[in-house]
This record gives structure tokens, C-alpha cells and sequence, in this order.
């Protein structure tokens, strides 16, 4: 079971098995020219694919967008951020799937009032990607200049390869954590879902 390997051997494995969905490659390849500061891929594109494989099913099955997150926070104008969407909408024409970019700097400007509850500002990429409903979608890669992987994964990679979603109460209410769980159990039905802590 990969879930029990060394950590320097799960991570191979991890970007192993993200490398059998080619469309994630497309989009990292891509993401690269757009040099956006402190960019990963990340959130249902990676775990999802990783479930995809450990189940047998396509990589890029129940897939419905791949996040690309950046963070800058010398301007959080909506135009700043517009402009860089704008500019990813023309780096990634032809891909088949829907790439959404968004400024991790921005996000608690409108979080609030999409999800009920005060987020302070992040400092960095990472910090958003840890802020995830559950532990186990917190992964981000992104892809050097000479073809490198780098990942990022504060909780280690054993829950995705074990199927195992569990809470992340940082940030997201249980509401959140619950909907997106149940989401998921429709489609990967294998899923062992944890319930939000008491």
C-alpha cells in the first residue's frame, strides 16, 4: 500500500501517478510560461487523479476544473487579478478542461460572504492550500523551469492514496466540509469520509 511507504517514496509515487493524467501535464507545462508568483496546481485535479488511478478509473474522471492558485499582493485590485486570468485564458486555449486562476491574496476580500465566515489574509500560496475543507485536498504542485516537480503537501500524501477525506477545521465551517464530502462519495463511492470533530 503506498499509504505506508517511506515519505521520499510516496512522494514519487505521487507524481507518478499524477503523470498518467496528460492533461494536468498540458497545464503545468503551460502554467510555467505564465511565471505567475508563487503559483501551484492544486486542489481536486491532483487528490481527485490520485483516486482515479488507485480505483481504476480515467485519470481525469469527475475532474471539473483545474485551480491554479498565485499569490501577489502588490495590487488586489480585481483588475490586477482580471489581467492575469485574461493572460492564462489565452495560455491555456486549446486545452479541454477549464483552468480557473485566482490570487490566494484576494481571497479575504470575498470569502466571507461566499462562505459565512471572517478568512484572514494569507501571506503565501501555501497558507491557502492549507486552509482546504479537508486535510487530504491541501496538495499543491507546480512545475520549475527545468521540468522539476515541486510539491507541496503539509499533511503528507498516505490519506490520498488511502482514499480517506478527513476535516480540516482551520477555516471552512463543517457545512462546507460536509457538502464537498458527500460530492465526492457520489463519485468515488471507495472514499472513507471522517466525520468533523466534535
Amino acid at each position: 500500500m503506498i499509504g505506508r511507504l517511506p515519505l521520499d517514496e510516496q512522494l514519487a509515487a505521487l507524481e507518478s501517478t499524477l503523470a498518467r493524467n496528460e492533461v494536468l501535464l498540458e497545464v503545468l507545462d503551460r502554467a510555467v510560461v505564465l511565471d505567475l508568483p508563487g503559483w501551484h496546481l492544486t486542489a481536486g485535479c491532483l487528490f481527485q487523479a490520485v483516486w482515479n488511478v488507485v480505483t481504476g478509473r480515467p485519470p481525469g474522471h469527475g475532474i471539473k476544473d483545474y485551480d491554479l492558485f498565485y499569490f501577489s499582493d502588490t495590487d488586489l485590485s480585481w483588475e490586477a487579478e482580471d489581467s492575469a486570468i485574461r493572460a492564462a485564458g489565452e495560455a491555456f486555449a486549446g486545452v479541454p478542461v477549464h483552468v480557473e486562476v485566482r490570487n490566494e491574496a484576494r481571497v479575504h476580500l470575498w470569502y466571507k460572504q461566499k462562505f459565512g465566515v471572517p478568512c484572514a489574509p494569507y501571506d503565501c500560496t501555501e497558507a491557502a492550500i492549507e486552509s482546504f475543507a479537508a486535510t487530504t485536498c491541501c496538495l499543491g504542485v507546480r512545475q520549475e523551469p527545468d521540468g522539476r516537480w515541486r510539491v507541496y503537501e503539509p499533511h503528507g500524501p498516505a490519506d490520498v492514496f488511502n482514499l480517506v477525506v478527513r476535516p480540516n477545521p482551520v477555516l471552512a465551517p463543517r457545512a462546507v466540509y460536509e457538502a464537498k464530502a458527500a460530492r465526492r462519495r457520489d463519485q468515488w463511492p471507495e472514499l472513507t469520509v471522517l466525520d468533523w470533530p466534535s
